[in-house]
């Protein structure tokens, strides 16, 4: 746990349900400065729908989300955080038809009144920062899944200069590491801590099912199963716990409290 403690989102009584699915049971989760917190459990169980929670792009059915100690009160297009959330998502989310500097730079380009060249500089300096310098003028699908998923990053650390308080402070990444190849994973697995390091935003909240991206880019777990918080504590004990679900989770057992889907 970071030294400081400072909670920088809480979540309080969170609750979301998708016709009679009820996918997030009155959850409370508080996430401090500083914090590199991994979300575990099977699939189905509400972790991508917690990150969109925390984005602000989804709205829970009832409980309250307090960003930086105050209460949201918007939601999508409505949101008005005191301080900035960028997502990466599962796919990377690009648009086919743009290149990547106005991919990266698109949120400025829609939301802003900066100069094209001052847009450029920015996205040019954070494309550099994720590895990927001199790249912009190329498309989504000249790029391999590693790279495209480096863009995606980029446009969440993107700073705003007209409005501070959109800097991201937070990044929130959704299995950023699937569909990888293990060379390519710990080339991300080593951006996201260089990132947290180096002022790409040093609070973050991953969903992974990845053993390597738990153990090479996290210091907290928890684990969610059945919409509820199952078990929660750092890395080390997630590994030695002797808490049924956890260890049916790593070991990939058949046997045990989680119930297999067919």
């Amino acid at each position: 746990m970071p030294d400081d403690f400072e909670t920088l989102i809480e979540l309080k009584g969170i609750s979301k349900s998708f016709g009679s699915s009820v996918i997030l049971d009155n959850v409370d989760l508080n996430i401090h400065k500083g914090q590199a917190l991994a979300i575990i459990g099977p699939s189905g169980t509400g972790k991508s729908t917690i990150l969109r929670i925390i984005a602000g792009l989804l709205k829970p059915d009832a409980g309250q989300v307090y960003i930086n100690g105050y209460k949201r009160k918007g939601w999508v297009d409505d949101i008005r955080d005191p301080i900035g959330i960028g997502m990466v998502f599962q796919n990377a989310a690009l648009f086919d038809s743009l290149n990547v500097r106005e991919n990266v730079g698109f949120s400025l380009y829609q939301h802003t009144k900066l100069s094209r060249k001052t847009i450029e500089k920015l996205v040019d300096e954070r494309l550099e920062m994720v590895g990927l310098p001199g790249i912009g003028d190329r498309f989504p699908a000249e790029l391999s899944g590693g790279m495209r998923k480096r863009v995606s990053f980029a446009r969440a650390i993107l700073p705003n200069p007209e409005n501070p308080a959109h800097n991201p402070e937070v990044i929130l990444y959704d299995e950023p590491t699937a569909g990888l190849d293990p060379i390519a994973s710990t080339v991300i697995e080593d951006l996201i801590r260089d990132l947290q390091r180096n002022g790409g935003a040093n609070t973050y909240v991953m969903v992974t099912h990845q053993d390597s991206t738990i153990r090479r880019t996290a210091d907290q777990v928890i684990f969610l199963y059945k919409g509820k918080i199952q078990w929660s504590g750092d890395v080390d004990e997630a590994y030695s716990t002797d808490n049924p679900i956890v260890r049916q989770f790593f070991s990939g057992s058949v046997n045990g409290p989680i119930q297999i889907v067919n």
